[in-house]
């Protein structure tokens, strides 16, 4: 099957299993990131040893309708930036990292972390004019567990990701005649820093979840006289006495730290 791919690191195991089910990849489109907390390396790397024509370019509809006239089948896009023009007939797939239609938007994992939520997972939609609207093709969920981070979310998405892209490319036809609507949903915002932000009055529980949530991401330690970036961070039960980001019942670690 033919196929031009729209994404960063973030689901670069959608790639992988397109290239493992020998998906011929037309043309990857990708975004400039910071390669500190989002990267594109891995997906560039795999252009760069395939010689998969590569651009980071945002996608027009130009591009969607030259790839469509060289014989492209299908469109998947797997955490792309910008938003993606929607040809006529031309199959657009969207993979998402949450149970939809729970999570609509670009950022889901950590507030479904952080807001206590039963459920994480992915979905397989219809990609369509309005964002994370489209019918379901498949979807599959997981239970959020206690000590859920950001970055074990991910990799237990990422595992149920090479059988559905499996079903994707072996019965595409099938799974598009037979998507469902989603229904009743919710748009989330992108959290701003209130919501990544630790106190030294927050309770430990309450701090770990934060730090949890966004792990591998920038957290904020405020106080009344400074800002102080965490990444990595997570809290620790314990005496807070002696220690430089003391919490309620507890301290902060951080695999990273930098002086705002």
């Amino acid at each position: 099957m033919k196929i031009a791919y729209l994404g960063i690191d973030m689901l670069c195991s959608v790639l992988d299993a397109l290239l493992e089910e020998g998906c011929e990849i037309m043309k990857i489109f990708t975004c400039p990131t910071d390669n500190v907390t989002e990267f594109n390396t891995k997906v560039t790397g795999t252009a760069a040893a395939r010689g998969i024509p590569l651009t980071s370019d945002r996608i027009t509809l130009e591009d969607l309708e030259e790839l469509q006239a060289a014989g492209c089948e299908l469109v998947v896009c797997a955490g792309y930036y910008y938003r993606v023009p929607i040809p006529e007939e031309m199959p657009m797939v969207n993979v998402h990292p949450s149970p939809l239609p729970v999570g609509r938007g670009a950022w889901p994992m950590p507030l479904i972390i952080k807001n206590k939520l039963p459920l994480g997972g992915v979905t397989f939609h219809r990609m369509t004019e309005e964002f994370d609207r489209g019918d379901i093709l498949m979807k599959e969920t997981f239970p959020i567990r206690e000590d859920e981070t950001l970055q074990t979310y991910m990799e237990r998405l990422s595992a149920l990701v090479p059988e559905m892209v499996t079903r994707l490319v072996r019965d595409l036809p099938g799974l598009l005649q037979e998507a469902v609507p989603q229904g009743e949903g919710e748009y989330w915002p992108n959290p701003g820093e209130e919501e990544w932000t630790v106190t030294p009055e927050m309770d430990v529980e309450e701090a770990d979840r934060i730090l949890r949530a966004f792990f591998g991401y920038e957290c904020v330690y405020r106080t009344e006289w400074e800002r102080i970036e965490l990444i990595g961070g997570r809290a620790e039960k314990g005496s807070p006495e002696g220690h430089v980001f003391p919490v309620k019942n507890g301290y902060l670690r951080a695999e990273r730290i930098r002086m705002l």
